[in-house]
C-alpha cells in the first residue's frame, strides 16, 4: 500500500512539476511497465551515484566484461533523464535524491576533465561511445544540465551547474567543425549528432550563452539530411545505413532548432526594425528567413515520417531492437508529440505496444543488437513510454501557426 501511494504521488507531481515548458494535457498515468523500469534503475544506481552500462545480451559476448559494472557519464545522464521524466526534479519527487546523487557524479566527472579537448569523462571504450560516437557522454551531459539549470536545491548547486554546462557548452563549440558536426567515431554517429544539436538548443532555450553561428551550423547540417524534392533522409555511414537511424536524428535536430529559432525570433525581428545600417538590416532579414525556411523542412520531414509509421522495415531499423532503436524511436516521438494529433497518437501505441512486450522480467530492458546495455536500453525505453511528460517549450505556439 505504502508503495501505491508513493507512485500516486509521483503521478499527481508529474501533472504539476516540469523541467521546462508546459505540457498541454495531463499525462498518461503511469502504467506497471513504467513502474517496474524505474523501481530497476533506482536499485542499480551505483555508490558512487553513477550508473554503469550493466549485463549485456548473451549475443554480444563477454568482451566488455570490465565495464560492465563501471559507472560512466552516458549511462548515469539517460537513467537521470528517465527519472526526471517521470515527474521529479533534483529539489522534488519521489526520485529527487537518486537525481542529485547522479548529477553529482555527473559533475565531478566534467570538472575533473580538462579545458579545451571535447571529452568530459576518463572512461573511454563502453558500449555507447564504440556504438553512437565517441563524444556521446558529452551530448548527453549537456542535455541534462540544461534540464537541471536553475532547479537545483540551493544556490551554491544551481551555480555548480551552470558552471559545468558552460564547460561543457564551451567544449561543444569550440570543437564543432566547419560543416556542423563533430569528430566522433562510431557506428551510428547520426545519433550522437541529433543528442549534440538538442543539447545546443536547449541550452540556448535556457538562457546559456550559445554562438548563433554555432546553432545555423547544427541547424544547417540537420536540413541537409533531408532531401525536399524527394522526400527523403540520407542514410550514409553516420546512421550505418539505416533509414530509422537518419530520419529520426534529422527530425529530431530540425525540430530543436526551430524551438530554438520561436525564442530568438522575436529579437531578430526587433533588430531588423531597427537597423541602422543597411548590413544590418540584410543580416537580420535573412535570419528571420532561415527560421522560415526551417520550419516549413520540419514540417516537410515529418510528414515524410508519418508516411512511413506504418512500414515495419522502417520502424524495425536494423531489424531487431537495440539501444538505437529505442534512441530512434524517442527522436521520432518526440516531434510528433510537440505536432500532437492523430499521427502522434499512433505512433504512441505502436511503440508502447512494442516496448511492453520485451520487457524483462525484472522490469529492465536489454536490447537484443549493438547497444544492449541494460543502463541504456531500460532509460530509453522508459523515455519513449513516457514522451507525454516531456517538457513542451513553444509547442503549442507553432502548433498554432
Amino acid at each position: 500500500m505504502k508503495t501505491r501511494m508513493i507512485y500516486g504521488f509521483a503521478v499527481l507531481a508529474a501533472c504539476f512539476i516540469f523541467n521546462a515548458g508546459v505540457l498541454a494535457k495531463e499525462p498518461k498515468l503511469f502504467s506497471e511497465n513504467v513502474k517496474r523500469g524505474l523501481d530497476w534503475l533506482v536499485k542499480n544506481q551505483h555508490q558512487s551515484g553513477g550508473w554503469a552500462q550493466g549485463e549485456e545480451s548473451a549475443g554480444m559476448g563477454k568482451g566488455m566484461t570490465n565495464l560492465k559494472d563501471t559507472p560512466n557519464v552516458a549511462d548515469t545522464c539517460l537513467a537521470v533523464m528517465a527519472l526526471m521524466r517521470s515527474g521529479s526534479t533534483p529539489k522534488d519527487g519521489v526520485y529527487a535524491q537518486n537525481i542529485r546523487r547522479g548529477l553529482e557524479y555527473i559533475m565531478k566527472e566534467i570538472e575533473a576533465s580538462d579545458d579545451q579537448s571535447l571529452y568530459v569523462t576518463q572512461t573511454r571504450g563502453t558500449r555507447i561511445q564504440m556504438k553512437i560516437g565517441t563524444y556521446i557522454d558529452t551530448f548527453l551531459s549537456s542535455n541534462v544540465l540544461a534540464d537541471v539549470k536553475d532547479q537545483m536545491p540551493d544556490p551554491q548547486s544551481n551555480q555548480r551547474v551552470f558552471n559545468a554546462l558552460n564547460k561543457v557548452m564551451g567544449k561543444i563549440q569550440r570543437n564543432q567543425k566547419a560543416d556542423g558536426t563533430w569528430e566522433n567515431k562510431g557506428w551510428a554517429t547520426d545519433l550522437a549528432q541529433s543528442t549534440a544539436a538538442k543539447a545546443i538548443n536547449k541550452a540556448a532555450q535556457k538562457g546559456v550563452k550559445v554562438d548563433e553561428k554555432v546553432r545555423e551550423k547544427t541547424e544547417n547540417y540537420a536540413r541537409q539530411q533531408y532531401d525536399t524534392g524527394s522526400g527523403k533522409f540520407k542514410t550514409g555511414a553516420g546512421a550505418a545505413g539505416v533509414e530509422l537511424y537518419s530520419s529520426g536524428s534529422a527530425l529530431s535536430s530540425m525540430q530543436d532548432s526551430v524551438l530554438a529559432n520561436e525564442e530568438q525570433k522575436v529579437k531578430i525581428q526587433a533588430q531588423a526594425k531597427e537597423a541602422k545600417t543597411e548590413k544590418e538590416r540584410k543580416d537580420a532579414e535573412d535570419t528571420l528567413k532561415r527560421y522560415d525556411q526551417a520550419e516549413k523542412d520540419l514540417g516537410a520531414a515529418r510528414k515524410s515520417v508519418v508516411g512511413r509509421m506504418n512500414d515495419q522495415q522502417f520502424v524495425a531499423g536494423f531489424g531487431s531492437n537495440g539501444g538505437e532503436e529505442f534512441l530512434s524511436h524517442l527522436n521520432i516521438g518526440e516531434s510528433l508529440f510537440i505536432a500532437g494529433g492523430q499521427e502522434w497518437e499512433q505512433w504512441d501505441k505502436k511503440m508502447s505496444d512494442n516496448i511492453n512486450r520485451i520487457q524483462n522480467n525484472d522490469g529492465s530492458w536489454t536490447g537484443h543488437h549493438c547497444i544492449t546495455g541494460r543502463t541504456f536500453c531500460t532509460s530509453a525505453a522508459l523515455l519513449v513510454l513516457m514522451i507525454d511528460r516531456m517538457p513542451k517549450p513553444l509547442a503549442d505556439k507553432i502548433r498554432q501557426k
